[in-house]
């Protein structure tokens, strides 16, 4: 009897140590399944975009702040929230310290990149606008709706997740989240809210065998 309660507090004790030597980049953020604030930004490859070229983030090496946008064409939230995230990009077009980057992960037809490209002749999108046909970039980021927006800051880490403001309604928003981060870290100053619940559709993944 002596014996197997020495076995158990030996177990318990092991246990503990291991949960206090997990590093904390491996904790997933409130809303976020991979990421949380602080955390280095996931390595991500080059993707093609609607003006032919291919950006990553090396692409942006003079920007000190970077808002990633994952959208696509057809979810109503991400073409409501358009209007928004190009207002502020044209806030900032002269500003080389702040970079844009739109990334459509979605599985749709009307998402493919021959439709992006009507879509931002149609808009006028003042951003690159990036496809992600693997998916995989969206699933480094933990990305999970559309829109759902990441800004990282000048040392590549995660400085922000989740939602542009706080209501979907234009007219009844109180708090801008997006835009005071990046006014946050032009200034120098810290983030006061730094994860927020996305909010917008799915996106669409591939199907496989035991995962989304």
């Amino acid at each position: 009897m002596h014996s197997i309660r020495l076995q158990v507090r030996t177990l318990v004790l092991l246990l503990s140590l291991f949960c206090l030597t997990v590093p904390a980049s491996v904790v997933a953020g409130e809303y976020n399944p991979e990421l949380s604030p602080g955390d280095p930004a996931p390595a991500m490859a080059s993707l093609e975009g609607t003006d032919g070229k291919s950006y990553s983030l090396d692409s942006f090496k003079q920007a000190e702040v970077i808002v990633i946008a994952f959208t696509c064409n057809t979810c109503p939230y991400a073409i409501d929230y358009e209007k928004r995230l190009s207002q502020l990009a044209r806030e900032y077009a002269d500003d080389d310290r702040v970079a844009f980057l739109a990334i459509n992960s979605n599985r749709e037809p009307a998402d493919s990149l021959e439709e992006m490209r009507k879509r931002v002749e149609e808009q006028k999108l003042p951003y690159p606008y990036v496809s992600d046909p693997s998916q995989q970039t969206a699933k480094d980021f933990g990305a999970l709706r559309t829109p759902e927006f990441v800004v990282l800051d000048k040392q590549r880490n995660v400085a922000y997740l989740g939602a542009f403001d706080d209501s979907p309604a234009a007219d009844k928003v109180e708090q801008r989240y997006l835009p005071e981060v990046v006014a946050a870290l032009l200034a120098g100053d810290k983030v006061k809210i730094a994860e927020t619940p996305p909010i917008g559709c799915l996106i669409r993944f591939k199907r496989t065998r035991g995962r989304r």
